[in-house]
């Protein structure tokens, strides 16, 4: 059916526009047609409708037809009906009164290239395998299995990963001393105020996301300032109150470099001297380039060292998978915390991810992956070298991002440059601790990890051109 009008102004008030060219009965469709009206306020409460058997006439439907929506819809509330005053629209439909509409904010263009930070390449995820790997999972595992389940999280999951850790990561772990969470800033959740308290030391720039968080629970978080050796953990015992830190000792988060093995003791040392606590977020500890990988500091004193990883930069953040391996004397308050019922991840997810790791397919997609972002990272460093080479790239040897420095005072403009033409990247600012008492640096985090495959060069370009923009740089 087509669009049709109603013009009987004496009838229904003014001529009213239906629409009937929706799918359904000619019943069905007629009583949208009347909703919709009645919604928008082109038929007001009050208003009197044409008789059925008019209506029918002019709208070419059968009159029982007509009849028999007007009957749904007085029993549906929309309208009303008395012996003598017809059909009109019930008072109670009276529509919302129009909201004013907010001003439009200023358009924003949405970046065209994104060379953010913290992202693996999305398309890269290994779909056939990990599909595999579920339904191989799904089919093995126990009945109990779909039950409520273990706050700790699974016990194949918690095997493999104390079998992966121990290999790859030289973490001294029991399954029993890894309890399963959603990722750090999970874990950051679980252990803080409800575990751990008081002030924590943390590296000078790192993720305010992460800071924002310990805020929120009430945390104080005291900096440490950096230098080409890593955080100056030296400093540990000057500061007043803190038993506790919070380390990336295998990849400097963003800036870059590992913590300098005698600094990697000393704040073991200093731990033990204090009751204290090292907390050790290594979240691309897998990706190595140009040295051998570096263990974690959690192998150098289990019972000090509280050690997280996550899958989000090794295989996807949407995976919502990480665990912590723990002393074992925190491991019944971390479950106490999490409680019987809250704040799991998905049982299925856990299956498939320890199959994902038995079966070696997660050791191939690293491999693969350390392949591709070693590519990239040459290409970033060849482009800078070929058109910017007054900007040193640092952070390189590891990791999924690079440290473009810049000279003083110019990194704001860069980011700018960048917006310009559409691409997304973070300036080392966003990223410096708020109390850092060190002399603040000029940079641009680059992940090169973060485009598709066929997106990459065109980013590059467009980097490169952003920062031939720069004063002093062309």
């Amino acid at each position: 059916m087509s669009d049709s009008w109603v013009n009987s102004a004496e009838r229904a008030g003014s001529d009213l526009h239906l629409d009937l060219s929706g799918p359904g009965s000619r019943r069905s469709v007629l009583m949208g047609a009347l909703r919709d009206a009645i919604r928008s306020g082109r038929l007001a409460p009050g208003t009197r409708l044409p008789p059925y058997r008019s209506l029918a006439a002019d709208l070419g439907l059968a009159r029982n037809t007509v009849a028999a929506a007007y009957a749904e819809l007085i029993a549906e509330g929309w309208l009303t009906a008395r012996q003598g005053s017809g059909t009109r629209v019930a008072q109670r439909a009276e529509p919302r009164k129009p909201t004013r509409a907010p001003k439009e904010a200023r358009s924003v263009p949405a970046p065209v290239h994104n060379l953010r930070q913290g992202q693996p390449d999305a398309a890269s995820f290994p779909r056939t395998a990990w599909l595999a790997a579920a339904r191989r999972a799904i089919n093995a595992a126990p009945n109990e299995a779909f039950g409520p389940g273990d706050p700790q999280g699974r016990p194949e999951l918690r095997r493999a990963l104390a079998d992966y850790l121990s290999r790859v990561r030289g973490v001294r772990a029991r399954p029993d001393q890894i309890v399963i969470c959603s990722g750090f800033a999970h874990a950051l959740r679980l252990l803080f105020p409800g575990v751990l308290r008081g002030p924590l030391a943390v590296e000078s720039y790192g993720l305010a996301f992460h800071r924002e968080l310990l805020h929120q629970a009430s945390i104080r978080t005291v900096p440490l300032e950096l230098d080409e050796h890593g955080p100056r953990v030296d400093e540990l015992p000057s500061r007043k109150g803190v038993r506790a830190v919070l380390l990336t000792p295998a990849h400097q988060f963003p800036t870059g470099g590992p913590l300098h093995p005698a600094r990697r003791a000393a704040v073991v040392d200093w731990a033990r001297a204090r009751d204290g606590l090292v907390l050790e977020d290594d979240y691309d500890g897998e990706f190595r380039y140009d040295r051998e990988p570096v263990g974690a500091v959690q192998g150098l004193d289990p019972d000090r060292v509280l050690y997280i990883g996550s899958v989000s930069k090794s295989l996807s953040p949407a995976v919502r998978l990480g665990w912590m391996v723990l002393p074992e004397h925190l491991v019944d308050d971390v479950l106490a915390v999490k409680g019987e019922r809250e704040a799991w991840a998905s049982v299925l997810d856990q299956l498939t991810l320890a199959d994902f790791v038995d079966s070696g397919h997660y050791d191939r997609h690293v491999r693969r992956m350390r392949q591709r972002y070693r590519r990239r990272r040459d290409q970033l460093v060849a482009r800078l070298l070929e058109r910017a080479p007054q900007v040193t790239a640092t952070g390189v040897a590891a990791g999924l991002h690079a440290v473009l420095r810049l000279p003083p005072g110019s990194e704001r403009s860069a980011v700018a440059a960048a917006a310009r033409r559409g691409l997304a990247l973070d300036g080392l600012a966003g990223f410096r601790h708020p109390d850092a008492t060190m002399p603040a640096m000029d940079g641009l985090v680059v992940g090169y990890a973060t485009p598709p495959e066929h997106a990459y060069a065109s980013a590059l370009d467009v980097l490169v051109d952003a920062l031939a923009e720069l004063t002093g740089l062309r």
